[in-house]
């Protein structure tokens, strides 16, 4: 439960704009603590990182819409993470942490709230894990939801492969699924994530890549796997800040400076919009109706 830094509260605006209706489809609500207290299984104690500020944030950053990822510190109580998307609107999409068992009607009352996937996790405790891989994904394929994977280490990836070839919902692989740039194009955990591109269930975010990288802003060691997966799957890839950056202990990024990382990463402006509004839209069923006016 060792306390974690929080966020560079003095967000800057990006130089990059990103287009209408993008998305950042990674970040967490954390408290306030005296209405939303922290898990007592969880591994690390977030400051405060309220939906207000959320809302400042996406402002400051240009972004549209969102996707709001249930964080370790709240553990399987959801009520942060809920009450965000009621506040925020249709704009905001949600994945929970729940174990498999949650009754059918409860699902549909979380999708009515916008929730759109379960998370799994290897990094954090008082979540699920891999162990209940095919039973919530079969709960999320009912539902017409995905699975989104957190990885500790990549090798993790390679060891449920096989399994998550025989799912028929789809998946998300958090972060690059961990890979790190001293791993690179050449391991087999990015020869698993091309092959899980094939099979069309399986998509990239490219999120908290700084955690992976052995240089320094604007890591450009991690630019060859980056463009390999974009070059081969535009379509399967959606991008996410990881506001606010929980259980992160280098320097704490500022959420501009990793938006004017985009065209650097997908240089083509065609994909930079598959990957910010296109596919978002797919993966979270946003419709036009929600973008603000």
């Amino acid at each position: 439960m060792q306390p974690c830094q929080g966020p560079d509260r003095a967000t800057r605006k990006p130089s990059f704009a990103v287009p209408r209706g993008a998305c950042d489809c990674h970040a967490h609500i954390f408290g306030p603590r005296e209405r939303f207290p922290f898990s007592p299984e969880r591994s690390y104690t977030p400051e405060d990182c309220t939906v207000d500020q959320y809302r400042d944030l996406l402002a400051t950053l240009g972004f549209d819409r969102g996707v709001l990822v249930q964080g370790g510190a709240h553990g399987t109580d959801n009520s942060a993470m809920l009450d965000a998307l009621e506040k925020l609107g249709p704009r905001i999409k949600g994945i929970a942490v729940l174990p498999p068992g949650t009754p059918l009607r409860e699902r549909e009352a979380l999708h009515q709230k916008g929730v759109r996937g379960f998370r799994m996790s290897t990094v954090v405790s008082g979540g699920v894990g891999f162990d209940q891989l095919e039973a919530l994904a079969a709960e999320a394929e009912e539902m017409g939801w995905h699975l989104l994977l957190h990885f500790h280490r990549s090798e993790e990836l390679v060891a449920v492969a096989d399994r998550l070839r025989r799912l028929r919902c789809h998946y998300v692989l958090d972060h690059l699924a961990r890979i790190r740039a001293d791993e690179g194009i050449e391991s087999a955990a990015f020869a698993t994530v091309m092959s899980l591109l094939e099979t069309d269930r399986c998509w990239i975010k490219l999120a908290s890549l700084y955690r992976l990288s052995s240089k320094p802003y604007p890591h450009e060691d991690m630019l060859p796997m980056i463009h390999r997966v974009v070059q081969a799957r535009p379509d399967r890839m959606i991008w996410g800040s990881n506001w606010p950056h929980p259980i992160h202990a280098g320097p704490m990024p500022n959420d501009g400076d990793l938006v004017d990382l985009i065209p650097l990463w997908v240089p083509d402006s065609e994909q930079r919009r598959q990957m910010l509004v296109d596919n978002p839209v797919t993966l979270y069923g946003f419709t036009p109706a929600d973008l603000p006016e």
